[in-house]
């Protein structure tokens, strides 16, 4: 499709222009020569000191260090919580349409694949909502939730407030009698052809009400929910959300009243998912319609970022490749399917090769496992059967992937210390605070703190120190991982080749 190859510089660029993502506070205070477009970090309350180290002299605060254990790096995928393969369930033109009819069957074999982690839904708004004040939601809606807890997977949705690719519009019913529709106009560049095509009057008080309660209602049942990865940020959309490329200004009537709805509608979303990740679209503010304040306000609000393909404008991948380490991004991008005729092979290099390393070269959380309107998993392993090495590779790239690399023990005072050599072996930053916690083989809790958000980064080691109780030992202890996100700690499972026990713990002990 042509919006997938137009470029255009947006005000995003000059907003990120000169920005240094770096970070390197202690205890979240920015050095004051950071530039003042400087993003801070999340903040948190129990760091770990992090240097730096002296070994000898009388300065000395890690004196004797000693290595006495190492970590070598898992040789497969690991699967944690803000990270993985992204399996589409559903996009803009509906959940898979077996020959059978079974949908169970289809959704269920999608959901099982050993490959994907997440479970991807995007639906319209009126597949959930027919009448105020209740959600009501599709079959297959229902379904990935149930495949998702069944086969230990995650669940990350879209509602769309408006897509070119549906005979009805977006909104309910209900909520089209009450909201006056703006004609667009017609383009065969996407969805349905010979299609007219609106938009909602979005800054009508009655869309905004409705909007508000829907995202209350879904922030109710799922904000913080066990099985609930991410949830896409409701907007106006260039691409992404509602796909209303090719057309150009602003189809509201008052770019400040415009701007101010839609990062009112960003601030809602933000409040009611307070343990969730939103992830906003990097899409160009082709429109003017207030995308790029939204954007800011994602990442200072410690929300995430996606996209639509990865071959796309260059301040899109500017934004992606330069955000700060701590927030999260997922890229969406179709592969193809297997066989010779849809291979797209172009200079001895097959189309999904060429879109895995790009993808990697960003740097994202999550990649889809998405095959574009033709969802089935025949599609996805009709290519992987045949090529199993470019999916397998992002697969044990994609996110971060942490272990203890270098660990060393001293004595300070009469107490035993712990240095932890912290190595990410994965493409992505941590996009949260990694915690670390230190009990004994009762589980009985001895020590913990936190790294500094999105360390240690790819490629980097990142030590931190964990002072034992007095009297303690440090052979036989059990080394945990967390990620804290939103204020929420969810396990992380070591990357490492060494075994763990079945909880997720390293059992400390002398190795080399």
């Amino acid at each position: 499709m042509k919006r997938r190859s137009f470029l255009i510089s947006g005000g995003i660029t000059a907003f990120f222009s000169g920005i240094n993502f770096g970070f390197g506070a202690v205890k979240n205070v920015l050095p004051p020569n950071h530039p003042t477009g400087v993003f801070p970090p999340p903040e948190i309350t129990d760091r770990l000191y992090q240097g730096p180290f002296i070994n000898y002299g009388h300065a000395a605060n890690v004196p004797g260090s000693d290595v006495v254990m190492t970590t070598t790096p898992v040789h497969g995928p690991v699967r944690n919580f803000g990270m993985g393969l992204v399996t589409y369930i559903c996009d803009e033109v509906g959940p898979p349409k077996p020959k059978d009819g079974n949908l169970r069957n289809a959704i269920e074999k999608l959901a099982k694949w050993e490959l994907g982690d997440v479970l991807y839904i995007r639906v319209d708004w009126r597949d959930i909502q027919k009448e105020a004040g209740k959600l009501d939601f599709p079959e297959h809606w229902n379904l990935t939730f149930e495949m998702a807890k069944k086969y230990g997977k995650r669940v990350a949705f879209r509602i769309q407030l408006m897509s070119p690719v549906i005979e009805p519009e977006s909104i309910p019913d209900f909520l089209k009698e009450k909201v006056p529709m703006i004609k667009l106009g017609t383009t065969d560049e996407i969805g349905i052809k010979g299609k007219v095509h609106y938009v909602p009057q979005y800054d009508h008080p009655e869309f905004i009400k409705a909007f508000k309660e829907m995202d209350d209602l879904l922030a109710e049942k799922y904000n913080g929910h066990e099985l609930l990865e991410y949830v896409d940020t409701c907007m106006y959309g260039f691409w992404g959300e509602g796909h209303t490329w090719p057309f150009e200004g602003n189809p509201l009537s008052d770019y400040y009243k415009t701007k101010n709805t839609f990062v009112e509608m960003f601030r809602y979303q933000a409040n009611n998912w307070s343990k969730t990740p939103l992830t906003t679209n990097t899409q160009p503010d082709f429109n003017h319609v207030g995308n790029d304040e939204v954007l800011e306000e994602t990442i200072r609000s410690y929300n995430w970022l996606r996209t639509d393909t990865i071959f796309i404008e260059n301040s899109q991948i500017d934004i992606l490749s330069n955000r700060p380490p701590w927030i999260g991004a997922t890229i969406e991008q179709g592969i193809t399917k297997g066989g010779k005729e849809n291979l797209r092979v172009v200079d001895g290099i097959m189309r999904n090769e060429n879109i895995i390393s790009h993808v990697k070269d960003v740097g994202p959380t999550y990649f889809s496992l998405w095959n574009w309107h033709d969802i089935a998993l025949e599609n996805l392993l009709s290519y992987h059967k045949e090529h199993p090495k470019t999916l397998n590779e992002i697969a044990k790239n994609i996110g971060y992937k942490v272990r203890p690399s270098w660990i060393w023990s001293f004595e300070k005072e009469g107490y035993q210390g712990l240095v932890l050599g912290l190595v990410n072996d994965g493409i992505a930053g941590v996009p949260g605070a990694l915690r670390i916690v230190v009990t004994d083989k009762e589980k009985t809790f001895l020590v913990s703190g936190s790294l500094d958000p999105g360390y240690p980064l790819p490629g980097k080691v990142r030590q931190a120190v964990l002072m034992l109780p007095k009297n303690i030992n440090w052979e036989g202890l059990h080394l945990y991982a967390e990620i804290e996100i939103k204020g929420v700690k969810r396990p992380v499972k070591w990357a490492c080749d060494q075994d763990l026990n079945e909880d997720g713990a390293l059992v400390l002990k002398r190795n080399i």
